[in-house]
């Protein structure tokens, strides 16, 4: 498979993540962003509340607001267009999108804000 990557460590990779389960309190079209993408704030319980841009635009803000998605807390803050993006969410390719454009990883029950992805 071309695509597929060589064996690595669960210690020395996904144990360094910082995973963590969020709520979507606010999400608005960022226009500065090089490409059509959303500024979200997502609430991390005692993690506190993250910026975020995000491709998440096959969605309408309101079919993502208040979502529980998931993000990676400790990838270092990236500046996107005029704003600093501080959490990475966790999303797949949405189907027949653009390269980039994604739908957002929810869990299927209501889990804690802030609880780890293991």
């Amino acid at each position: 498979m071309p695509d597929e990557k060589g064996i690595v460590s669960k210690e020395e990779t996904f144990d360094k993540l910082e995973i963590r389960l969020g709520r979507v309190i606010s999400v608005e079209e960022e226009p500065t962003a090089p490409k059509k993408a959303y500024k979200m704030k997502v609430d991390f319980g005692k993690f506190g509340i993250k910026t975020s841009i995000a491709r998440f635009t096959q969605h309408a803000p309101e079919e993502i607001l208040d979502k529980l998605v998931l993000g990676i807390l400790n990838f270092e803050p990236r500046q996107i267009g005029d704003t600093i993006s501080e959490v990475l969410i966790l999303g797949v390719q949405y189907p027949k999108a653009d390269s980039g454009e994604a739908t957002f990883i929810t869990p299927a029950a209501n889990a804690k804000i802030g609880g780890k992805l293991f």
